[in-house]
């Protein structure tokens, strides 16, 4: 087959996002296929050219993933550094060569990737690709909205209250919070801006970090206690796997350096929490609209009660991952 591994964007998760589609090219090319490792956002060329045989070239056509670095890439120098500096999301000749290809491979993560807009896009130009569509992609994008489907759902996740930037002066927010908290980005991935506030005195700072990278956040309670993915792969609950740090939280460092943290599958945990887990997780992706494939992420406390932290509609291919 002619595939092209889509990756790159303009997400936080940009260099995370080429470790995994160069993952799946291996991969797919240990198969026999012939794979075109493709940034969605620099394009291929200048211009539009002619593409027609690009997959009689894919290896050498193909970008090049370097390592993933320990802090998030400059999306404006990454803006800054294309050539047409056109308006458009997609690159230079991004759509035709995708025409061309029997399936796409979405390996993107984070905004556009994995928000619905890609898939959007893909559906009305007859593009086949991987993972779910745009609508369960949407919905699982954004945290405050996911509680929403989880809660009717049965699911159960950390309380919390959503914040935009343009309500923090008003302050009476700060009345409901409860301490230690969470504070992270609405729709970010990778742990990204995400701080654990210990007191009061903390939370400005935490704030800050949360706006820095988007303009709606959460702030939920902390949950002390271990953490754990659950893949769901065409409504099959996959083993549970559980992510254990080496030091502090799994954080964007924790998540991507060799190392720093020891991952256990299946996870050792009591029978009645497994099944639990895995019932949380079938029904997750139901309700978010992920009948394809996702991995549903919990923590568990020392009394065994589960929370529901998110759904990835595009699980990381990272080493670590």
């Amino acid at each position: 087959m002619n595939i092209v591994v889509l990756a790159g964007g303009l997400s936080t998760e940009r260099d995370v996002s080429f470790v995994s589609g160069g993952k799946v090219c291996d991969a797919l090319r240990s198969k026999g296929h012939k794979v075109l490792l493709l940034d969605v956002f620099m394009g291929y060329g200048d211009e539009e050219c002619d593409v027609a045989d690009i997959f009689q070239h894919t290896e050498e056509a193909s970008v090049k993933p370097a390592k993933i670095s320990s802090k998030a890439p400059d999306l404006k120098a990454v803006r800054a550094s294309r050539k047409d500096q056109s308006n458009s999301f997609f690159g230079p000749n991004v759509i035709a060569i995708c025409k061309l290809a029997d399936i796409v491979f979405l390996a993107l993560h984070g905004e556009n990737g994995e928000n619905g807009k890609v898939q959007a896009a893909f559906d009305l130009h007859g593009i086949r690709y991987t993972g779910n569509g745009n609508l369960g992609c949407a919905v699982a994008m954004d945290k405050e909205v996911t509680k929403l489907f989880l809660r009717d759902a049965g699911v159960p996740y950390p309380k919390g209250i959503a914040l935009k930037i343009g309500d923090r002066a008003e302050g009476s927010f700060r009345s409901q919070i409860a301490y230690p908290c969470v504070v992270k980005p609405a729709c970010g991935g990778s742990s990204i801006g995400v701080s654990i506030v210990e007191e009061e005195a903390e939370l400005d700072a935490a704030l800050d970090e949360a706006f820095r990278w988007e303009d709606n956040i959460l702030i939920e309670q902390y949950v002390k206690g271990r953490e754990f993915s659950v893949g769901v792969v065409d409504k099959k609950v996959l083993p549970i796997i559980e992510i254990a740090p080496k030091e502090g939280f799994y954080d964007y460092e924790n998540k991507y350096k060799p190392g720093a943290t020891v991952d256990t599958c299946p996870a050792q945990i009591s029978d009645d929490a497994t099944k639990r887990m895995q019932s949380y997780a079938l029904k997750a992706s139901l309700a978010l609209h992920l009948p394809i494939y996702s991995r549903i992420d919990f923590l568990m406390d020392a009394d065994e009660n589960i929370f529901c932290l998110e759904a990835n509609t595009l699980p990381g291919m990272t080493p670590t991952s």
